[in-house]
């Protein structure tokens, strides 16, 4: 995914709780809080894996994880319920 298509996605799932896959082969999963040209933020879930508001909310900034949009190979929409 090129970083415009991925800008797009984002603006449009902003808010959604997504899982995003990077050129890394990490996966994060929560709600994205912002996106900018350069990058996407993902509040991580702290049920998944993640660290939660405890963490990363309000004393680190509010916005969670930056993650490049360079990196991003895909988004879709986290499902409420994992199997």
């Amino acid at each position: 995914m090129n970083p415009t298509d991925a800008y797009n996605v984002c603006c449009k799932y902003h808010g959604k709780r997504v899982r995003i896959s990077d050129t890394s082969g990490r996966v994060h999963v929560g709600e994205i809080t912002r996106v900018d040209r350069r990058q996407v933020w993902i509040l991580p879930d702290r049920r998944y894996g993640g660290y939660g508001l405890g963490f990363w909310g309000y004393g680190g900034g509010g916005f969670g994880v930056g993650i490049a949009l360079g990196t991003v190979l895909g988004i879709a929409l986290a499902p409420i319920i994992f199997f």
